[in-house]
């Protein structure tokens, strides 16, 4: 039997030893960061701090999750629309069919505003019957703000597959960044089943 702790620790990111965050910053002052350095310069046109667009003054959200989607190759994307509270909520009772042992790959759409975010990373954890079967880190990067959504595939995985692999899962994710803050977080789940139907 689990106890509470690890069932809170499930969403925790690891830490890479060494790795020290650095320290918080506005946009202006990245932009006369070191105004003379070439590299510097073009990491900070990556990161589109060239870009005017800011975000809308009424939605003040850093990180804006669109979708999230599976990508199976020859199929149309399973496609999960995180963009309103409502729709957010329809994904939570929602479940989808993955069939077993297919090769996909996730994939998010989402837009940054208002500033930089440094280090956004993807967490993931599944279980079956209230038992981890797995949990998913990815690192998404750092952005600064832009009008337009950004686009990140994740590493293609296989869906496992058997008899013994086959049921309902339950999964919950989040977004998170270097800074600890939570950008969104919510409860999905889906079916593995031996065909698409």
């Amino acid at each position: 039997m689990s106890n509470v702790s690890d069932q809170d620790d499930d969403l925790t990111p690891s830490q890479t030893a060494g790795y020290k965050v650095g320290e918080k910053k506005s946009i202006n002052e990245y932009k006369d960061l070191d105004a003379d350095d070439e590299s510097l310069a073009k990491w900070k046109a990556s990161l589109g701090l060239n870009s005017t667009s800011t975000g809308p003054a009424d939605d003040h959200r850093r990180v804006v999750i669109l979708q999230i989607a599976l990508e199976v190759e020859g199929r149309d994307d399973v496609v999960l629309d995180l963009s309103t509270p409502e729709k957010l909520e329809n994904v939570k009772n929602t479940p989808f069919t993955i069939k077993e042992g297919v090769e996909y790959r996730l994939k998010v759409k989402f837009r940054i505003q208002h500033d930089v975010v440094s280090g956004l990373k993807y967490l993931q954890v599944v279980k079956r019957k209230g038992i981890r079967v797995d949990k998913t880190e990815e690192m998404i990067g750092s952005y600064g703000p832009n009008a337009e959504p950004y686009e990140k595939k994740f590493m293609v995985e296989e869906a496992p597959s058997g008899m013994l692999a086959r049921g309902h899962y339950e999964a919950k994710s989040k977004f998170i960044d270097d800074d600890n803050a939570t950008h969104i977080e919510w409860s999905w789940s889906f079916d593995i089943k031996k065909d698409w139907d």
